[in-house]
């Protein structure tokens, strides 16, 4: 065994570094709007959503990395998290020169 744990916790670090890079690449593609809009509206959904990525696992796996799976996993099944990715988001999004977020709430 390799010592990989499915039930492991995110660490603080791993989380804000997940979150950054889902920001990244959300505000440089310009989908901050929809996917602040999506993540709001599937907030009391989240640990839905996680447990699902979970159940998935045996085909996203090989694609992803059990690791990388297993990370969104944790990412993705708490609300807090979410809350801190759509503050992330608008972060980033408004630091984009031109780009200002626009709010959904």
């Amino acid at each position: 065994m390799n010592g990989f744990d499915w039930d492991a916790e995110l660490t603080d670090e791993e989380r804000d570094t997940l979150i950054a890079q889902l920001a990244e690449r959300v505000a440089r593609h310009g989908m901050a709007t929809p996917a602040i809009l999506m993540l709001e509206m599937h907030k009391p959904l989240a640990f839905l959503a996680g447990q699902s990525l979970l159940i998935g696992s045996g085909f996203l796996a090989p694609l992803f990395g059990p690791q990388n799976v297993r990370k969104y996993v944790r990412l993705l099944e708490s609300r807090e998290n979410i809350e801190l990715l759509i503050q992330r988001i608008e972060a980033t999004q408004s630091a984009i020169p031109g780009n200002p977020v626009e709010e959904v709430r």
